[in-house]
């Protein structure tokens, strides 16, 4: 069973996440057989795929796919499932990916499993295990189309170097604009700052801090770590932070493998965003805040004098 593994990039440059799709579907063509096809779009950094289990990489370059549009994407990505005849397609849970699997999977009229955090118990029939209920529980889906688009959940499986000698092949695909009435006029981007969908660490604060001009201290210990800084709704709606900072059910998911939480109560919404991280950490001055009961590790404290300890202890220990 060939896996056809929609890598994403940004800035040309592979994300993260790529390297764990590959992995994965490495993992599963080594029991079910089969070959692992990379497609990428306009990356230079192609040819580390193969390091990861890729077996064939197709990078498409074309002006098209300079900004995100799921209604380009999908068609290129169909049409390569089509061209190739690989009836398997496994992409990421980031934002971009929530938007092209339910148009990949009407145009390929597949079935669609997200979420999912294990190899398949089953290949015949093909049989998956995802989260479900905002990730306090876990399902067993049975995938029946002729066509099965698989979402992995971030940082479930892992990274895993399983080299091949796949070579790049380049390809050049110039799609018809969008059916939808929709123009794209502008790209923002936080060039120099990890962002919270690919950061392993993110430190992450809420009104606890009083202000925003309290913040410096965050973003120290979120440097410190190498990290992604990340807010609470309350603080992106005061417009202390930016709203693309916040995390959380109506914000972005997260699912790192360390989440510092600081001056977070933890609201049910914010819970359910974060769930999916490893470790949770949380630093907070009310020992009755619901966010202790799902912490791993509690400080109960000030954050204005735990954090700049935390910021200490860390650079000592880099040292």
């Amino acid at each position: 069973m060939s896996i056809l593994v929609i890598s994403e990039s940004s800035n040309r440059s592979l994300k993260k996440t790529s390297f764990e799709l590959c992995s994965y579907a490495k993992a599963w063509t080594s029991n079910s057989g089969g070959e692992v096809v990379a497609l990428t779009f306009n990356t230079d950094n192609a040819q580390e795929l193969s390091k990861y289990g890729a077996d064939k990489i197709i990078n498409i370059e074309s002006e098209s796919f300079e900004m995100f549009s799921a209604e380009t994407y999908a068609n290129a990505i169909v049409a390569a499932a089509k061209t190739t005849d690989i009836k398997t397609v496994l992409i990421s849970s980031s934002t971009d990916a929530l938007y092209l699997a339910p148009i990949i999977t009407a145009k390929l009229r597949a079935s669609y499993a997200s979420n999912v955090v294990e190899l398949p118990s089953s290949y015949e029939p093909l049989t998956v295990k995802r989260k479900a209920f905002t990730n306090k529980a876990f399902m067993q889906t049975t995938l029946d189309n002729e066509y099965k688009i698989i979402s992995l959940s971030k940082n479930a499986f892992g990274i895993s170097e399983q080299s091949t000698n796949a070579n790049v092949e380049r390809a050049e695909l110039n799609m018809e604009a969008d059916s939808m009435d929709i123009k794209i006029e502008s790209k923002e981007t936080n060039d120099g700052q990890v962002s919270i969908a690919d950061a392993d660490i993110v430190v992450s604060a809420g009104r606890g801090l009083k202000g925003p001009e309290n913040w410096g201290m965050v973003e120290e210990l979120a440097d410190v770590l190498g990290a992604a800084t990340a807010c609470s709704k309350p603080v992106s709606d005061l417009g202390w932070r930016p709203h693309s900072e916040h995390v959380g059910q109506t914000g972005k998911p997260v699912a790192s493998n360390l989440y510092i939480a600081i001056g977070i109560s933890g609201a049910i919404q914010h819970l359910a965003g974060i769930n999916a991280s490893k470790i949770k950490v949380v630093v907070n001055t009310d020992p009755e805040a619901p966010f202790f009961k799902a912490a791993d590790y509690g400080i109960v404290g000030d954050a204005f004098e735990v954090v700049p300890q935390l910021i200490e202890k860390f650079k000592a220990f880099k040292q």
